[in-house]
């Protein structure tokens, strides 16, 4: 089997890409480092001390989870988009791809901003989907090559 693609085909897996990376940055520096800081001043204002990585404040706990779970995605997430890129069709890998990272947007939401007994439940309709599109695009990338 010969793998042709022409690089105009690419904009859409190369957008849907930058666009993940910028979601994950955005929880890195925007609601991880926000949260992070919020803490230290409202400790302070408490005659508290805030241990970043020893507490369990609920707050930082949901900030970190957000981020580290949208981590822990990305290589099997980037991995199958770009095989099913190369191998299946880069517009399907976009559509594929910009569905995931709108579920992905969403998860801090579902999540919340505290971390409680309540997120299983509820990430579940973000998580589901995803590992359902990572396999659906892994399965497929498989077969196209069988």
């Amino acid at each position: 089997m010969k793998i042709l693609v022409d690089s105009k085909e690419l904009v859409g897996p190369v957008a849907v890409t930058v666009s993940y990376f910028a979601l994950w940055y955005a929880l890195l520096f925007g609601k991880q480092s926000r949260t992070k800081y919020r803490l230290i001043a409202k400790y302070k204002e408490e005659g508290k001390v805030f241990d970043r990585y020893g507490s369990n404040d609920p707050e930082m706990l949901a900030a970190d989870r957000a981020v580290g779970n949208t981590q822990e995605q990305m290589v099997p997430f980037l991995t199958a988009l770009w095989l099913y890129t190369i191998v299946v069709s880069p517009s399907q890998a976009t559509m594929f791809g910009l569905l995931y990272v709108g579920l992905r947007a969403i998860y801090p939401f579902l999540l919340g901003s505290h971390l409680s007994k309540a997120q299983p439940k509820r990430v579940f309709f973000v998580t589901g989907p995803c590992y359902l599109i990572i396999f659906t695009m892994l399965g497929m990338t498989l077969f196209k090559l069988i």
